[in-house]
């Protein structure tokens, strides 16, 4: 350890791994600790020990079976199937060391029922979402998305998309709030309604990477790694050491090392080891972050897929903010033994949102209503953090915590602002015709 490095990576995250295996192909010397003795960080997929020893009492019930077949997310999200994440896997090369399966349905609250989100046009025309007039309408809304065209004033309908919110799109085509509801938060996924105020672009772009991860594998747009999340970032450590990359796990971290005010290592027991720039998540730097929140998880083990889904061996369903008298939506996502995420026979189900009060569990509550009978649940609560600078001046670069929502695009901007403010250059993720058979 006591040597020079192009850069020290502290974490073994999801958005470190990445990082740590791009810089890696770009031919900087890495040297990847964390001070855990498993890959992943908050992004890590734990046995049933693992999670009893962290977030439960005692040890586990015979009846929920073995530990070992147990890879339980803390993080829980699903990974767009035409997503940035899919397109770093593939830019990286790393689909090889994966295997995937897709999610099986989508669902979104209305009143006291989840409906599936239509995945087909007969879908579309049988759902109970809407109906029939408002389905033209909003039909004509998509298309109108599809077509939109900055170029040909005619595709425009009187609406600029990069100045006009979106709230003016809803009212040209006279939607109903429940309508509204379906597009902004179970199609373009998002967690509250200030999206309404913004310019409609970013809305139009989200409800498109939609579609477009959709018409990949028609049952939904999102995917599942076998094994669990944890896997990801393992991935990308495997191309960090085929690159020359050096892990250390289980390494404490005593100091970080400045000179003048500016990063120059980190010193673990007796040893330094130097470099020029550090990348970590925000538990190694509390001094240097920022509070944004806290996230609320309520991990619980089932016997059954979740009612109303069609007995679907994994499924999402968002319940917006307003149908719960919240600020936020909230998220529920089930996998199951068909992902080698638990023994045959059961489920994980996991409900998450952004904590609004002092009585977070309660806040999971209508999620959990859906689940039917627990056998075993576990409350996780984690502060969330976002650097208080870009880290130019001392060569700190800090990631952000993950937040409530149930995809990883938000974190792959993360990933791509930090390499564009490490490296001082965009990550170029155009496909290259090697690629065009390597997505799985």
């Amino acid at each position: 350890m006591d040597e020079e490095y192009d850069v020290i990576v502290l974490g073994t995250g999801l958005t470190e791994c990445i990082l740590s295996g791009l810089l890696s192909v770009n031919g900087m010397k890495v040297l990847h600790m964390d001070r855990n003795d498993y890959y992943g960080g908050a992004s890590a997929s734990l046995n049933l020990n693992q999670l009893f020893e962290q977030y439960g009492n005692g040890s586990p019930p015979e009846s929920l079976g073995s530990s070992r077949d147990y890879n339980v997310d803390i993080v829980p999200k699903f990974i767009m199937a035409g997503g940035l994440l899919v397109k770093m896997l593939v830019h990286a090369n790393v689909t090889k060391y994966l295997e995937f399966l897709v999610i099986e349905g989508s669902y979104v609250q209305k009143g006291n029922k989840i409906n599936k989100v239509p995945a087909t046009e007969k879908e579309a025309l049988n759902s109970n979402l809407m109906g029939l007039l408002e389905k033209r309408r909003f039909k004509k809304m998509l298309e109108f998305i599809s077509n939109w065209d900055k170029s040909n004033p005619k595709s425009q309908k009187g609406i600029d998309i990069y100045t006009d919110p979106m709230s003016a799109v809803f009212s040209k085509f006279s939607l109903s709030d429940g309508t509204q509801d379906l597009a902004g938060h179970a199609i373009a996924l998002n967690r509250d309604d200030e999206y309404k105020n913004k310019p409609a672009v970013e809305t139009f772009e989200r409800v498109k990477l939609y579609f477009e991860s959709l018409a990949r594998y028609q049952k939904s747009p999102y995917l599942y790694p076998l094994y669990g999340l944890g896997e990801l970032p393992q991935a990308f450590a495997r191309l960090s050491a085929i690159y020359g990359g050096t892990y250390m796990l289980n390494k404490p971290i005593d100091e970080i090392v400045y000179e003048d005010g500016v990063f120059a290592g980190v010193r673990s027991g007796e040893e330094v080891a130097k470099a020029r720039f550090v990348v970590g998540d925000p538990s190694y730097f509390p001094e240097k972050c920022e509070s944004t929140g806290k996230v609320v998880r309520v991990v619980c083990i089932l016997s059954h897929p979740i009612p109303n889904t069609n007995n679907s061996p994994s499924t999402q369903i968002i319940i917006p903010y307003s149908q719960c008298n919240r600020s936020s939506d909230i998220y529920v996502t089930l996998v199951s033994s068909s992902h080698k995420v638990a023994p045959n026979g059961k489920y994980v189900a996991i409900v998450s949102t952004t904590v609004e009060t002092n009585n977070p569990e309660a806040e999971c509550q209508p999620g959990i209503a859906l689940l039917g009978s627990v056998d075993q649940k576990f409350v996780l609560i984690s502060d969330t953090f976002a650097p208080s600078s870009d880290g130019k001046e001392d060569k700190v670069f800090i990631s952000s915590s993950f937040d409530a929502t149930s995809h990883f695009e938000t974190t792959c901007e993360d990933v791509l602002d930090l390499y564009e403010r490490i490296t001082g250059e965009p990550l170029d993720l155009t496909p290259k015709e090697s690629d065009n058979n390597n997505e799985n």
